[in-house]
């Protein structure tokens, strides 16, 4: 089992900055993917950016290219999300995930962190 806590969550203004934070703890083993998703009131979980934990291979969402930066600290069991420029609409709730070693499915979930982005 793997179990996941975000934080640096908040308010902030149109074209502001935040980092998210996810840290692992448990059977932290192998290759595996780590990813952030949110979700908005009304709206369906949506797919935010992923990166390897071995390596330095990452994925984005369209709408956050050039403007979030997934990262990890392997050291730490910890990984980053850079948000930079943010928009009204990227307001939602954040979650981290993993998936298991060789798996492509997200097995394991944070409680999630809210965003909110004012005007």
């Amino acid at each position: 089992q793997v179990q996941l806590v975000e934080s640096g969550g908040g308010l902030v203004q149109a074209g502001g900055s935040l980092r998210l934070s996810c840290a692992a703890s448990g059977r932290i083993f192998g290759d595996f993917a780590v990813g952030w998703f949110r979700q908005a009131p009304g709206k369906a979980r949506e797919f935010v950016a992923e990166a390897m934990w071995v390596g330095r291979a990452t994925r984005y969402t369209d709408s956050v290219k050039g403007r979030f930066t997934i990262s990890k600290d392997n050291a730490k069991n910890t990984m980053y999300l850079q948000m930079n420029s943010l928009k009204p609409e990227d307001t939602a709730m954040y979650y981290c995930a993993a998936t298991a070693p060789g798996s492509t499915s997200y097995n394991y979930w944070g409680q999630g962190t809210q965003v909110t982005v004012s005007l």
